[in-house]
């Protein structure tokens, strides 16, 4: 899958935003990874893409990418039974010694 190329202006939609919590702060500490809410039909290899594109400033080195689907929870709206909208999440795992500053995110290339 190396020397695949990708459009930037599709890398830039792929990524939708960090995911925060203490789950994930805890897996970022402990395994030097990051946890990214990603467009639903994204796939491994656009999503270390365009963290790369993302973070090019930066020089960050994807290591590896796992994606996971999450269902939506059930809710009642008094007497109603609704579903709240399922989402993808990515676990994306960069080299070691390496870390992504969310404060200077370049907004790539795009022409």
């Amino acid at each position: 899958m190396s020397g695949q190329t990708f459009n930037p202006e599709r890398l830039m939609q792929v990524i939708l935003s960090p995911q925060i919590s203490e789950k994930a702060t805890f897996i970022g500490e402990k395994h030097n990874q990051i946890i990214f809410r990603v467009a639903p039909d994204a796939t491994k290899p656009e999503v270390k893409a365009a963290v790369e594109l993302i973070w090019k400033n930066q020089k960050v080195e994807v290591e590896s990418v796992r994606i996971s689907n999450v269902k939506g929870k059930e809710k009642r709206f008094g007497r109603f039974m609704g579903r709240r909208g399922g989402w993808k999440k990515a676990y994306i795992s960069i080299k070691a010694g390496q870390e992504i500053n969310f404060s200077e995110i370049s907004q790539g290339e795009v022409k």
